[in-house]
């Protein structure tokens, strides 16, 4: 079983060494570990500095943000013939003696995904508001996703090849959300298991205030729902406005069962609006249902094309590091 420990980085000259240094060279259960570098537009050294400490390095040409760091990592994991992927920080925020305990549940396959819970109450680092924000963000996001993990913004991550497979990112902000709804809808097993953290090296990048990641966040998991259970997503605003419909209807039909005349004429025109758009949310919903049928069955081919594509990458990288190992005499020969 071959295990890929991915880093997304972006200058992070300082604390890669040490990163790479923690990490594991060897597990029960796994053959081979490779270490793998995604440079998201880095202009320091911390390419040369991964190369120095034997690690792979898939360099991007600019800057994209850490979500499409994340998609270029399973990619490039995958075409390595990853078995199980590990997803950690170039920060040097986890430590990396707790790789095993994330990958032991994926290679005894009793999980696809497996969420590194930090010990939020213990981190000085956080204050009392991004604690509670972190606790709400996290059952928001178990309801969603069906889950039941324990710090749903760590990005500290261990998946299966099937996870990887199956698993698209579409924000540009993170994918620590977006990911565990998916994995949650698409029916993989997932689990948290806690973790530690090294003392904090540098400010986050990544919440440079409290309010916008709150915000993010909440559009990230908005999005999430909406495309993956539209159906209730827009029947909630379906029934908001039936129950306006009754309620103002019922408003018009007391004032003329008591005057015996028609009154409040506008309030019956407001009431038909409210009806009308009432049904036009049930419609959208049913409409959303069905895409979302056809989407998870694109998503069933999906992972079809994508194990062909990465198993045929996988090959050619066996073969050319056999090439690369005999040398141009044996070729000869």
């Amino acid at each position: 079983m071959k295990l890929v420990i991915v880093i997304p980085c972006h200058n992070e000259e300082q604390t890669l060494a040490q990163t790479l240094a923690d990490l594991p060279r060897a597990l029960p259960g796994v053959s081979e570990i490779v270490h793998v570098v995604i440079d998201d537009g880095s202009t320091d050294r911390t390419c040369d500095i991964a190369r120095e400490a034997g690690a792979e390095v898939v360099s991007l040409p600019r800057q994209t943000g850490l979500a499409f760091a994340f998609r270029m990592a399973l990619a490039a994991a995958l075409e390595r013939g990853a078995d199980v992927i590990v997803n950690t920080d170039g920060d040097n925020q986890y430590c990396g003696t707790d790789v095993a305990t994330i990958v032991a549940p994926v290679v005894d396959g009793r999980a696809d995904l497996v969420v590194g819970a930090r010990p939020i109450g213990e981190i000085a680092s956080f204050s009392a508001p991004k604690k509670l924000l972190q606790r709400m963000g996290t059952a928001v996001a178990n309801r969603l996703s069906g889950a039941g993990v324990d710090d749903a913004t760590s990005g500290f991550r261990a998946l299966s090849r099937r996870a990887a497979l199956t698993i698209n990112v579409h924000s540009r902000h993170t994918y620590t959300l977006e990911t565990l709804i998916q994995a949650g809808q698409a029916g993989l097993a997932v689990i948290s298991v806690p973790i530690g953290v090294n003392p904090v090296t540098r400010p986050s990048r990544l919440i440079r205030s409290t309010s916008g990641y709150v915000v993010r966040s909440a559009l990230t998991m908005l999005r999430c729902f909406c495309l993956y259970r539209p159906f209730r997503f827009f029947l909630v605003p379906a029934a908001i406005s039936l129950a306006a419909t009754g309620l103002i209807g019922l408003r018009f039909l007391i004032d003329w069962w008591a005057d015996g005349r028609a009154g409040h004429v506008q309030s019956l025109i407001l009431a038909s609006m409210l009806l009308s758009a009432s049904g036009v949310f049930m419609l959208v919903g049913i409409l959303g249902e069905l895409l979302a049928a056809n989407r998870r069955l694109l998503e069933e081919i999906q992972v079809t094309l994508r194990e062909r594509r990465y198993a045929s990458a996988a090959d050619d990288a066996v073969v050319a590091a056999a090439r690369a190992r005999a040398g141009p005499n044996d070729e000869a020969r």
